[in-house]
């Protein structure tokens, strides 16, 4: 089987990560896509990030009618900081005989040379970078396939900034997800 895996805070999923999942599954021909939310992201603040239990069940809820997603809990179970190359070594067992693609998005390509034992990840898998808009594909190490995927400018951030100044955000993330911060009150 071909795995695309997409990690991330999914602070919350929002419709810019299902798209760009989808697109990325239908263009590489993969069987499945895992999306993993991190437990605590190395290189982020973890200023006003959700609890972890709502992260995944949003992204539970956001997949459901997608018989191609899944939703591991690999890092969050490990708890602590989150490390890629901890996070591949376990999928590696646990599908041997499958080929991986780790998906980032463009915005991530500057922070590469700080990810733990990159050496090894590229090893492990086939890297793919998508498109993100304003973050245009330059300096692309060998190693990484590139994608084109369609311009979906949404950002967690956005999401949050919406929700903390009382707009709209309903269409930036998929019903279930909005309905679910909202019960919860997330992100005020």
């Amino acid at each position: 089987m071909k795995i695309g895996i997409l990690g991330g805070t999914f602070n919350p999923v929002h419709i810019g990560h299902l798209i760009l999942a989808e697109e990325v599954r239908e263009k590489l021909r993969l069987d499945k896509i895992i999306f993993i939310p991190t437990a605590l992201p190395p290189h982020k603040d973890n200023i006003n990030i959700a609890p972890a239990y709502d992260r995944l069940k949003m992204l539970k809820l956001a997949i459901k009618s997608n018989k191609f997603f899944a939703v591991s809990d690999i890092e969050i179970k490990r708890q602590g900081r989150s490390y890629t190359i901890d996070t591949l070594k376990e999928l590696k067992s646990k599908f041997p005989r499958d080929e991986l693609y780790f998906i980032i998005g463009s915005d991530l390509l500057k922070y590469l040379n700080e990810w733990k034992d990159l050496s090894q990840i590229i090893k492990m898998v086939n890297f793919v970078v998508a498109t993100r808009p304003g973050f245009p594909l330059e300096k692309i190490p060998h190693y990484i396939q590139t994608l084109a995927i369609r311009a979906v400018d949404v950002s967690g951030f956005e999401v949050r900034a919406c929700i903390q100044e009382s707009k709209s955000f309903g269409y930036l993330v998929p019903d279930k997800v909005f309905d679910y911060i909202k019960k919860r009150k997330l992100y005020k």
